[in-house]
């Protein structure tokens, strides 16, 4: 593994500089301080909810810890505990004001970066396991941004409690970018960014990867 701020480079060309710049940016604990899907769970249903419901599946989150239960269905399950029947409408409601209310959890040095990105006219792509409703508000001023995160399914106006997509974890990310670009990937020059094992695919795939960069 990697220290932190070093890049992981893979197979730079000389013709690199003629390649499209692409960046693809975690979101939890690269771009944040810290995991923001407890974070919006405390804000929309308060910290005695959080803790019930953390108990209560405490012995799920032990399994998965062990590598015995899935990362991707131990999150839908607490998702699905939490805000299975919320109105769609709600639901965003609250994502635009977790948003607004957590600016403070984006790292300085992360922002300067993507914003440097977006300046040289490269695409940006924020590349997160966390749901895409709560994460795309983080970037309302940054309208070129591009989000690919975890879907929730919604039928009848109202969240199922289950995901529209597979969970943008591991080899689904690099599905994921591979799926937004215009191009072969030959034509991409792609800089990601990472801090767990949750992109550790993402970061072998790009041509220059940084692990848990932008820390003080």
């Amino acid at each position: 593994m990697t220290t932190p701020h070093h890049p992981i480079t893979a197979g730079q060309s000389p013709a690199a500089t003629e390649r499209k710049r692409l960046y693809a940016f975690d979101f939890d604990g690269t771009l944040t301080t810290r995991d923001t899907l407890l974070a919006f769970i405390r804000h929309v249903r308060g910290l005695p909810a959080l803790l019930g419901g953390l108990l209560l599946h405490a012995p799920l989150l032990v399994l998965m810890k062990l590598k015995l239960y899935s990362n991707s269905r131990a999150k839908q399950r607490l998702f699905s505990f939490y805000f299975r029947g919320m109105p769609l409408e709600a639901f965003d409601a609250c994502c635009r004001s977790f948003a607004h209310d957590s600016a403070h959890l984006l790292r300085p040095q992360g922002l300067a970066a993507m914003d440097r990105a977006l300046a040289e006219g490269a695409e940006v792509l924020i590349v997160s396991a966390s749901i895409d409703n709560w994460v795309a508000p983080f970037f309302l001023p940054h309208r070129q941004v591009r989000v690919l995160g975890t879907q929730v399914e919604v039928a009848g106006g109202r969240l199922t409690g289950h995901f529209a997509s597979p969970n943008c974890y591991g080899a689904e990310k690099v599905r994921r970018v591979e799926a937004a670009l215009s191009g072969p990937r030959s034509h991409y020059f792609i800089t990601a960014f990472g801090d767990s094992r949750g992109d550790r695919e993402l970061l072998a795939y790009a041509d220059q990867g940084y692990y848990k960069p932008f820390r003080p």
